[in-house]
């Protein structure tokens, strides 16, 4: 039976029919947590209600952050590819980048397109060496889950054609509000999981598990050949259709590939900034990953953008 797990700055908490209950653990951080798994399923010190809880990440830094790429089927055909031929592959976030549920985004003062991506992320829960063959039975090295937003300056990563800088400033990556640790059978029904994301009350993104691509195992087995993953680490699984960033219609992409990179890239921002989706100061972004029955909940949160002074 899932564990939904909280975190407040000072304490780690479990949640449950009364409340959150407080978990005796000296724990600091995620993977000390997980080595404590006892203190999980004990009574807890005390109980109150979550909503007086100030919560931050359930994912502690310093990890490693992995993301996949363009891994919805929607989303890759919403950028002109093709889903049938996609290649599986992967970037990095810095591990300072993560927030916490409710934090302010905070948009660097030369960052002129802000976007989102709400993503299932992957808590690891076990040591995963290079060269460890990775089976179909996720609980065997996946804790659990927890709802990110892979926040995103498209005028930093378009041009730079590489993603780190443009993913990784502060707030980058807000994570929670909970992360809820599954058992085998639970992880059965992953692909029922449904991703949303709304600005301002408005639904932008909101597509299912079935519309991935490469599912987590496979994932996994890609990324092992050459990446070592630990306990807490966090690998972000792309996300769906519905970004203010979408590919240009077919006959501007080849008029666009015809011209000096330089002003390609100035005609094309120019554009950018007359799309309304980019996120503005003041837009509140809630995102939430759950099955459609409720079942499986991973909570939903809820942050507002906030230009750096």
């Amino acid at each position: 039976m899932s564990i939904s797990v909280l975190r407040t700055a000072d304490a780690w908490w479990v949640l449950t029919p009364a409340g959150a209950a407080e978990v005796a653990t000296r724990a600091t951080t995620t993977a000390q947590l997980l080595a404590d798994r006892e203190a999980l399923t004990a009574p807890g010190k005390r109980t109150v209600d979550v909503a007086t809880l100030n919560l931050v990440s359930p994912v502690t830094a310093p990890c490693r952050v992995v993301a996949q790429m363009t891994n919805f089927a929607s989303h890759v055909e919403d950028t002109g590819g093709n889903p049938a031929t996609v290649p599986l592959t992967f970037f990095r976030k810095a591990s300072g980048s993560i927030s916490g549920p409710h934090d302010d985004v905070v948009r660097p003062a030369h960052v002129r397109l802000l976007d989102y991506e709400v993503e299932i992320g992957l808590v690891i829960g076990a040591e995963i060496p290079v060269g460890t063959e990775i089976g179909d039975d996720l609980s065997a090295y996946v804790a659990g889950l927890v709802v990110t937003n892979d926040v995103s300056a498209r005028d930093v990563q378009l041009p730079q054609t590489q993603f780190y800088e443009a993913k990784s400033y502060p707030t980058f990556t807000p994570t929670g509000p909970a992360l809820v640790l599954l058992d085998a059978d639970e992880f059965k029904r992953f692909t029922d999981l449904r991703l949303k994301l709304s600005v301002n009350g408005e639904v932008r993104q909101d597509r299912t598990v079935a519309d991935m691509i490469h599912r987590p195992a496979e994932a996994l087995r890609a990324l092992t050949r050459f990446q070592r993953l630990d306990p807490g680490d966090l690998v972000l699984t792309g996300t769906p259709v519905g970004t203010a960033l979408s590919a240009p219609p077919k006959p501007v992409e080849i008029l666009g590939s015809l011209l000096p990179p330089a002003l390609k890239w100035k005609l094309f921002f120019r554009g950018q900034e007359r799309n309304p989706r980019y996120l503005q100061d003041g837009d509140v972004v809630e995102a939430g990953v759950a099955t459609d029955d409720g079942v499986l909940d991973l909570g939903t949160q809820r942050t507002v953008v906030r230009h750096a002074r």
